[in-house]
């Protein structure tokens, strides 16, 4: 079975890196990246460059639903009033480690790279995924990394903005990334790529919503007992049939590196 697919364009500054594929390959494959690559929430994580490791709690208090994003950039112009420069976040980002297997997984699909276009979509920020992939050797592997747009400014701030904005009313404000995997799907079957199947790996709700639009020819792969293995297991207790991927739990990389084996063995 043939399945078309489809990309958004947008400038490799902030929002994309393109590395070209000599032919189309067969199979999609989605990662997130917040406790999915890395086993830490990066925005948790570069609070070790704050004073004290902590943020104050004034700041704390701010946070709201829904608004992560807006909230991160109180704590980065906080960070920034403190001093933390781009080499702190850096050596940061750069030394969070992987989830388990995941460097099976990569080392997996770097040996098989021509049969996966690799994306990724998440809701951290460009600066750090480019930081943490590049540190771990991973970041040639990616097609296109989708991510909020982020930066430093003259004063050496850490700046962070919105990646978009949507009308879905299950993710944060700044990114539905059912949107962007449609945008993709989209985009691609105009350029004429098609997959076979697409394989989505996550953890979060935010990944649930996207992984609700794959067909039954396609691949879920929630971290096992995360929220986005939850949402599935609730969907199926209450929708029997409603979520139509195959749903593959993982806690190990290496299970996810295993199936897609098994994949390759039966083409």
């Amino acid at each position: 079975m043939k399945r078309c697919c489809g990309g958004i364009g947008l400038p490799c500054l902030f929002k994309g890196v393109g590395m070209a594929s000599p032919r189309p390959p067969k199979y999609l494959l989605i990662f997130d990246f917040d406790e999915t690559i890395i086993n830490e929430n990066s925005d948790d994580s570069i609070i070790r460059a704050a004073p004290g490791q902590v943020i104050p709690e004034h700041i704390r208090q701010t946070f709201r639903e829904g608004f992560y994003n807006e909230y991160m950039q109180r704590v980065l112009a906080y960070m920034g009033d403190q001093g933390v420069k781009m080499g702190d976040f850096k050596t940061v980002y750069e030394n969070i480690p992987l989830s388990p297997g995941m460097p099976d997984l990569f080392q997996f699909l770097s040996k098989n790279h021509e049969l996966f276009e690799i994306i990724l979509i998440s809701d951290a920020n460009m600066f750090g995924i480019e930081c943490s992939l590049r540190a771990a050797g991973f970041y040639s592997l990616f097609r296109k990394i989708f991510s909020n747009p982020s930066g430093f400014d003259k004063r050496g701030y850490f700046t962070l903005g919105p990646y978009h904005s949507h009308k879905c009313l299950d993710c944060p404000a700044n990114m539905c990334k059912r949107k962007i995997l449609t945008e993709y799907l989209a985009e691609r079957a105009q350029e004429e790529a098609e997959f076979e199947r697409v394989f989505y790996v996550g953890d979060g709700a935010n990944d649930f919503c996207p992984s609700v639009t794959l067909t039954s020819a396609d691949v879920a792969f929630p971290r096992k007992g995360y929220p986005m293995h939850r949402m599935t297991q609730e969907m199926e207790k209450k929708q029997p049939g409603a979520f139509q991927a195959t749903v593959v739990p993982w806690e190990s990389a290496a299970e996810v590196a295993r199936y897609l084996q098994e994949v390759l063995k039966k083409c």
